[in-house]
């Protein structure tokens, strides 16, 4: 797991809204400018898989 990487895809993003899922992250990872797709901070990022579960889009996957 520790190879894993958290990846956004941005056709699967609606990008029209808060995104839900930075809301369940537990160290802050996800941030979001304005309403685009969400990016993901790899340094802070500790590969839990709680967004990718909770995306209701499946737009962020853990792989």
């Amino acid at each position: 797991m520790n190879d894993m990487r958290l990846t956004v895809n941005k056709q699967r993003c609606p990008a029209d809204h808060k995104c839900p899922a930075m809301e369940v992250c537990p160290v802050g990872a996800i941030k979001q400018e304005g309403f685009n797709a969400p990016t993901i901070d790899y340094k802070k990022c500790i590969k839990c898989g709680k967004c990718a579960t909770f995306c209701p889009m499946k737009a962020l996957k853990l792989e």
